[in-house]
């Protein structure tokens, strides 16, 4: 079955969509990084289990909205292995909210290309998304290095015996990120064929 130069379009708008709200999601909600108090550990611990986010942090049920406000901290309070940290933090948040500003500029470009059917504003638009995709991903694999040099940095304070008790997961923020880093690569794809489409359309005329 043959697919027509709307089908293409279409399907690459909805998955722009869809990449844009799975990344809002996922800035939008704290459960990039969970913490669980292991079973049978003593009642005293019950409320260390916390999930946070790129903004705020929820522990015991309480949130902390500037415990981890990165751009408003006092660095000279801080060592030169926190600062780093710190640093680390900032350029995730700046990478991904540049990534998604970008990508509600994207879907304006692609509706704009779609319509006039143009195969190079078609194929820029699919190197957009390209760009977009690969800012998703440095902030999504950024966040992944800075949580486990975290963990890393907190067990050589505490020592392996203070974190026995303590389970670490990613969440599911995170995997909406990842999910909108798939979205975004297919969205690109999904254009690149429509503007061969295009251009295929443009020059049958021609070479009749």
């Amino acid at each position: 079955m043959k697919v027509s130069f709307g089908s293409l379009v279409i399907g690459a708008g909805v998955c722009g969509l869809l990449s844009f709200v799975c990344l809002a999601t996922s800035l939008g909600t704290d459960y990039w990084y969970i913490i669980q108090m292991n079973p049978g550990n003593v009642s005293d611990f019950e409320d260390m289990s916390s999930h946070s986010g790129l903004w705020t942090i929820n522990e015991g049920g309480k949130m902390h909205a500037g415990s981890i406000d990165s751009f408003k901290a006092d660095y000279s309070r801080y060592s030169e292995t926190e600062v780093h940290m710190l640093n680390m933090h900032s350029a995730i948040v700046v990478v991904l909210s540049l990534s998604l500003v970008l990508l509600l500029f994207g879907s304006i470009c692609g509706l704009v290309s779609s319509l006039a059917r143009s195969p190079v504003l078609l194929t820029s638009t699919a190197s957009y998304f390209f760009i977009c995709s690969l800012l998703t991903l440095s902030g999504v694999s950024l966040y992944i290095i800075y949580s486990y040099q975290a963990l890393a940095e907190t067990e050589r304070q505490v020592g392996p015996g203070g974190l026995a008790h303590i389970h670490t997961s990613f969440g599911w923020s995170l995997g909406m990120a990842w999910l909108s880093y798939g979205l975004e690569l297919l969205t690109a794809l999904l254009l690149l064929a429509a503007a061969k489409m295009a251009k295929q359309q443009h020059s049958s005329p021609t070479m009749a």
